[in-house]
């Protein structure tokens, strides 16, 4: 979507907005201004574009590793804190980002203490499939895991960051906070 459409999300009220890339976030940042909305970077975050991602997004939902979390930490300056979601492969498959369900709890353990984040919840991308309750499943197993790790590690984990325009309904019923429906709202980005 391009930055006049953004701009005009936001005359109407919305408020939150989802990027997949740093770079595509950019542009629209700069035509509606930094503090017209809150800025979710849900795509995933290469190393070398923390700083860049630091200046632009107020929630990185996609942390997948602890090499990542640190680089975001070591870059934030106090006071500031950053919420962020682990991200979870919660389908194992290999075209998507996220940690393995067996890795999720010592990415939390090694995470939450970090300088300047603020590890707040999960995020998947669930799996492709032929009708919306066929990712329940999913969902239940992102749910599953975020109330475990939440336990073992004593980390309150509030956010669930799953479901979009497909699919968001059956995240709702499974307990997610957050949907990413983009394409309900602003059409299919090609």
């Amino acid at each position: 979507m391009k930055p006049d459409v953004v701009r005009e999300a936001v005359a109407l009220g919305l408020r939150d907005f989802g990027e997949n890339r740093v770079q595509e976030a950019e542009g629209k940042v700069e035509a509606v201004g930094r503090e017209a909305a809150t800025w979710h970077l849900i795509g995933h975050l290469q190393r070398n574009k923390v700083a860049r991602a630091l200046g632009l997004f107020d929630c990185v939902h996609s942390v997948d590793s602890i090499e990542l979390a640190e680089a975001l930490s070591r870059r934030i300056v106090a006071p500031r804190r950053l919420p962020v979601l682990l991200e979870v492969n919660v389908s194992g498959e290999a075209s998507k980002h996220g940690v393995a369900p067996e890795g999720l709890e010592g990415l939390l353990a090694a995470a939450a203490p970090l300088p300047g984040l603020e590890v707040r919840g999960l995020m998947t991308v669930g799996p492709r499939v032929e009708t919306p309750d066929a990712a329940r499943p999913a969902f239940a197993r992102l749910r599953e895991l975020r109330d475990r790790a939440a336990r073992a590690c004593g980390v309150p984990l509030p956010d669930l960051s799953m479901g979009m325009s497909g699919d968001y309904e059956i995240a709702v019923e499974e307990g997610s906070t957050m949907v990413r429906v983009g394409t309900a709202i602003f059409a299919d980005r090609t």
